[in-house]
């Protein structure tokens, strides 16, 4: 339970504690915020990790010049971009072995069923899974397990790693310091998150309709 509070106070309270990180660290706080969103995105086991959050809380700061927004947005497109590729390649060469097993969560027919949807949906898939915590670092996992084409793959790793970090960064550059939204800062996160879910619902209700099978 205390890990739990203490998730919640990382994701709600994401702004008053990477103040902390910069008068702490500094010029570090940028290899920081790499390796925060490169985890993220690139490890399966470290889903809880702050996302949509962070880059908007970054975005935030760079507008009061902790950060140069440039030079942010870039180092953060590209933690995200290489944590999808390496998330994709530990899926391509581990995931196959896990199925093999036949387990009662990993069974063989998820990973053909896992297989042909990326074969129809990838690229919408991976661009949409960009904007819904967790299902951001499951995505490239199961796209590599399914063997999805890879050069298929990068491409809209690209698209939705470069749209995803633009749309918050650049959302915390220019809107991050209205008073309204820093003195709500924990109401807006939720809000994020909620907004972040609405595309993958849609499409899951689709699925269970039948139509994305």
């Amino acid at each position: 339970m205390t890990i739990l509070k203490y998730l919640v106070d990382l994701f709600l309270h994401i702004d008053k504690n990477l103040v902390l990180v910069i008068q702490n660290y500094g010029m570090l706080s940028y290899a920081i915020l790499f390796g925060v969103v490169f985890m993220e995105t690139g490890f399966v086991i470290t889903p809880f990790l702050p996302g949509d959050s962070l880059l908007f809380a970054a975005g935030a700061l760079a507008a009061i010049g902790s950060f140069n927004v440039y030079i942010l947005f870039l180092l953060l497109f590209l933690a995200a971009f290489l944590g999808d590729t390496i998330n994709y390649w530990i899926g391509h060469f581990i995931g196959p072995r896990a199925f093999s097993m036949n387990s009662r969560f990993l069974k063989k027919e998820y990973l053909d069923k896992a297989t042909n949807f990326y074969e129809k949906h990838g690229g919408k898939a991976i661009i949409l899974a960009r904007f819904v915590p967790i299902v951001r670092t499951f995505a490239p996992f199961v796209a590599g397990v399914g063997k999805m084409n890879y050069w298929r793959f990068i491409w809209f790793n690209f698209i939705g790693g470069l749209v995803w970090v633009a749309l918050f960064v650049f959302g915390g550059f220019y809107f991050g310091n209205f008073p309204i939204v820093k003195a709500n800062f924990h109401y807006v996160v939720v809000v994020i998150i909620a907004i972040s879910i609405i595309p993958i619902g849609l499409e899951f209700a689709k699925a269970k309709m039948g139509k994305n099978w």
